[in-house]
C-alpha cells in the first residue's frame, strides 16, 4: 500500500508534470511564431523551464509512486538545490535593490530617474552596450511611449495629466533640466536656453524610436521598475520556499519509506 507522503509528493509532480505540459508548448509556439527580438529571447528560458519541470515531476512522479528509490533521491537533490537557489536569489534580489528612487519634479505629474542612484551591479548589467540594446529593442516595439504619443496621457507645457511611470519618464521625454520648449507629448525643441551638462539632453530625438532611449534616464527608469519587480519576486519566493521546503519534507519522508519496504522486500 502506498504511504501517505508517497501519495503527496506524487499527486503534487502529476499536476506540476501537467503544468509544465502548456509552458514547454508555449516555448515552442514562441520559438516559431515570435516577431520580435524580445520574443525570440523569452524563447529559450520558457521551453527550458518546460523540460525542466517536465523530467524533475516524472522523476518525483516515479520515485514515489512506484518505489523507485534513485529517482527519489534525484529528485529531492533537484529540490535541495532549488531551495538554496532561491534562498539566495531573494537575498541578493533584497540587497541590490534597497538603493535607488525616483525624484520628484515640482509641480510635474512625473518622478525623475538617476543612474547614479542605483546599485552597481544594477547599472553594469545595463551599461553594457550589448544588453541594453537588446532592451532598447524591446521598448521600442513594446511602444512604452505609445500612450503619450497618442494622448491617452497628455500635457500641456509638460505638466501631464496623469503621472508617468518610471519608464515612460525616463525614456519618452527629456530631463527637466534640459529646458526643452514643449510641443506634444513626444515632441520638443531646444531653445536658447536649453544649455546643460546633462549628456541626456543632447541625446534626446523626436524620432519616435529614439526618444530617450538612448539617455542615462532611460536605463534608471528601467532599473527603477526592475527594482520594484524583483521586489514584489521576493516576496513571493519568501511563500515558494516555505511551501518548496514542506514539499521537500514529504520527500523526505517518501524516500524513507521507500528504503524501508526495499529493505523488507530483500530481508523477508
Amino acid at each position: 500500500m502506498v504511504r501517505v507522503s508517497n501519495s503527496l509528493v506524487g499527486i503534487l509532480n502529476l499536476v506540476t508534470f501537467v503544468l509544465s505540459i502548456p509552458i514547454l508548448g508555449a516555448g515552442i509556439w514562441l520559438s516559431r511564431q515570435a516577431s520580435t527580438e524580445c520574443e525570440h529571447f523569452l524563447e529559450k528560458p520558457v521551453i527550458a523551464l518546460g523540460v525542466f519541470l517536465m523530467v524533475v515531476s516524472l522523476a518525483g512522479l516515479v520515485g514515489a509512486c512506484c518505489r523507485v528509490s534513485f529517482l527519489l533521491w534525484f529528485y529531492l537533490l533537484v529540490m535541495f538545490l532549488l531551495i538554496l537557489l532561491l534562498f539566495c536569489f531573494t537575498i541578493f534580489a533584497f540587497v541590490v535593490t534597497n538603493k535607488g528612487a525616483g525624484e520628484v519634479v515640482s509641480g510635474k505629474g512625473y518622478k525623475e530617474y538617476k543612474l547614479g542612484d542605483y546599485s552597481n551591479w544594477l547599472q553594469k548589467r545595463v551599461s553594457n552596450g550589448k544588453n541594453w540594446n537588446r532592451v532598447k529593442s524591446c521598448l521600442v516595439d513594446g511602444k512604452v511611449c505609445e500612450r503619450l504619443a497618442d494622448g491617452e496621457i497628455t500635457a500641456f507645457n509638460g505638466v501631464y495629466n496623469k503621472s508617468l511611470s518610471a519608464i515612460q519618464s525616463g525614456c519618452c521625454k527629456p530631463a527637466n533640466e534640459c529646458n526643452f520648449t514643449y510641443v506634444s507629448s513626444t515632441n520638443w525643441t531646444r531653445t536658447a536656453s536649453s544649455v546643460s551638462t546633462n549628456p541626456d539632453c543632447a541625446a534626446w530625438d523626436n524620432d519616435p524610436k529614439t526618444l530617450c532611449f538612448n539617455c542615462q534616464s532611460c536605463k534608471a527608469g528601467m532599473l527603477d521598475n526592475i527594482k520594484s519587480d524583483w521586489k514584489r519576486v521576493a516576496i513571493v519566493n519568501i511563500i515558494f520556499l516555505v511551501f518548496l521546503i514542506i514539499v521537500y519534507s514529504i520527500g523526505c519522508s517518501a524516500f524513507r519509506n521507500n528504503r524501508e519496504d526495499n529493505s523488507w522486500k530483500r530481508y523477508p
